[in-house]
């Protein structure tokens, strides 16, 4: 079956490039999610009767999904179709909460739309929904020893150009937290002095200031780059072997390399897990307001960047042995 998308849902995408100025990344993942939601309902309501059919396969059917999914099959959606679709993601997709949970922020966020923006249903029954429950974690991150042990791995490259490319890669990351899709971004002209200037997650503008060790390497590196692109020009600050942008598997797999030559294993540790690192060195050796620590990472809520704020048992023996009361003889 060919996968058409609703001109209502059409409309709501251009909302939210125009005028909510998302990324095309966020556009995209959000047109997925509600187009699942939509041929959900379609095949619920109108071509099967119970969710156990929803998987026969309908390729010969010939949906006029405009002329099906209007103001009146919308407004006919009620909460246990609701209830029922996001069955359908734990049950059928095995989607686990965490992407449970972003659906479910998505189809909040269209209805928001339908109802307030474009007001062609009277009731929000997204507002009714509950977030699935998300089992919080202890995030994964590289001790100071163990990024010292990386760092001195990514050293014993022979290779010049990517000795150097790749310690001003893994030194960016570990000391600024910034995204994996942040950095391949960067071209030279955003770099100013002590800082880079980037449009980041949700399409945003930030500034990620560099330490001056970290200033270094990225100078080492661009003297290089120089002489390995010779008169080729190219905007971005990270290239490839190819002398093209650097792609984010590329990154992830320069990481993987190190990781592994270090002895990590790349199943608990990877790209993502050098942001980790960098949060929590911030905060447990730098003293790091929390604040100050979500503007850092690019957060939009303090709560995200809580899970980055963990202690160990050795930071807790510390915390209770502070407490005045401690010396005190009794």
């Amino acid at each position: 079956m060919s996968i058409t998308t609703p001109l209502i849902l059409d409309d709501y995408l251009s909302y939210l490039k125009s005028i909510r100025a998302l990324s095309e990344k966020t556009i995209s993942e959000y047109r997925y999610d509600l187009i699942n939601f939509i041929y959900y309902q379609i095949l619920r309501k109108v071509y099967f009767n119970d969710k156990e059919n929803l998987n026969k396969d309908i390729e010969d059917e010939k949906i006029n999904i405009n002329k099906i999914f209007n103001k009146s099959f919308i407004s006919d959606i009620n909460i246990q179709d609701m209830y029922s679709y996001i069955s359908y993601l734990d049950n059928e997709l095995n989607d686990n909460a965490s992407t449970r949970s972003r659906k479910i922020s998505a189809l909040r966020s269209f209805y928001k739309y339908l109802h307030q923006e474009i007001e062609i249903i009277d009731n929000n029954i997204t507002e009714k929904l509950r977030n699935p429950k998300i089992q919080k974690r202890q995030p994964v991150y590289l001790t100071l020893s163990e990024t010292e042990h990386l760092l001195d791995t990514i050293n014993e490259e022979k290779n010049e150009f990517l000795r150097n490319r790749d310690m001003a890669i893994v030194f960016t990351f570990l000391t600024t937290g910034m995204r994996l899709s942040e950095l391949v971004s960067v071209d030279l002209k955003d770099i100013k002095d002590d800082h880079f200037t980037i449009i980041g997650k949700g399409n945003k503008e930030r500034t990620i200031y560099l330490t001056k060790n970290c200033i270094d390497l990225i100078d080492n590196y661009i003297m290089i780059r120089k002489n390995y692109l010779k008169d080729i020009k190219i905007d971005a600050l990270f290239i490839s072997t190819r002398k093209k942008r650097i792609s984010n598997r590329a990154v992830q797999s320069t990481v993987d390399k190190y990781l592994k030559k270090a002895g990590f294993d790349t199943r608990v540790y990877s790209t993502h897990k050098l942001r980790h690192t960098a949060a929590t060195l911030m905060y447990k050796y730098g003293n790091v307001d929390i604040r100050a620590l979500k503007d850092v990472l690019g957060h939009e809520s303090v709560s995200t960047t809580q899970i980055y704020t963990h202690l160990d048992n050795e930071d807790l023996k510390r915390a209770v042995n502070k407490n005045p009361l401690s010396n005190l003889k009794i």
